[in-house]
């Protein structure tokens, strides 16, 4: 693609998986026209997806979930084995609260529709790709609806009063002897079902909702 670019070291680089070449062609001259990014890869469908992962090695991966074969959430799910600190940002049209919460749980850090202005679209890269979720309001909505009925279980709980205690996802492994995977899963799915950006939105939220009660 734009490799030959003397600053593609320093250059955000983000894959596009999208099945309308229209589509990608309009994403990649939207970044490209601000220098801090560079769109080292385009993918028309998961497996496309998985080979252009392993060849550009993307910081952020901007992806519909309609897909051709395999659709977005598996496609998603797959990416996240291949590269588990794949940072994922999906970009669709649905806005089903199924699609959102799924699309979360599998690991895409943030959810923005094609209808989001040009503006918010690059600033929801660069938030994803500073290990920030992305969530605009109106889907934050939709998302606490979805989740409403879902309960922290008592493993969660525990991984949220640790991080509330200030320690890192290493930490709260160690100290439960669980994988770091595993506590960093614990830690996402805190964030989704408290509808939270972060872990201190997420420790806060739970604090309110007198889910957590902090020691004197």
């Amino acid at each position: 693609m734009s490799s030959e670019s003397p600053n593609y070291v320093d250059q955000l680089r983000v894959l596009i998986v999208d099945d309308h070449p229209v589509v990608r062609v309009g994403l990649k001259t939207l970044l490209e026209s601000n220098r801090r990014f560079i769109v080292s890869g385009m993918a028309s469908s998961a497996e496309e997806a998985i080979e252009e992962v392993t060849r550009c090695v993307p910081d952020v991966v901007l992806m519909d979930l309609r897909m051709p074969q395999v659709e977005g959430v598996e496609a998603i799910l797959q990416l996240r084995r291949l590269q588990p600190s794949l940072r994922i940002l999906v970009l669709t049209n649905y806005e089903q609260d199924e699609y959102i919460l799924r699309a979360l749980q599998a690991g895409a850090m943030g959810y923005l529709l094609k209808s989001t202005p040009q503006e918010e679209i690059v600033h929801a890269v660069e938030m994803v790709h500073q290990n920030k979720r992305y969530i605009p309001p109106r889907i934050a909505v939709r998302l606490s609806e979805a989740v409403a009925h879902e309960e922290l279980t008592q493993r969660e709980l525990e991984v949220l009063a640790l991080v509330a205690e200030g320690l890192t996802n290493k930490q709260v492994a160690e100290k439960l002897y669980i994988s770091d995977k595993t506590a960093r899963n614990h830690v996402t799915n805190c964030l989704v079902k408290l509808g939270a950006n972060d872990r201190t939105e997420a420790v806060t939220r739970a604090i309110n909702r007198g889910l957590l009660r902090m020691s004197e």
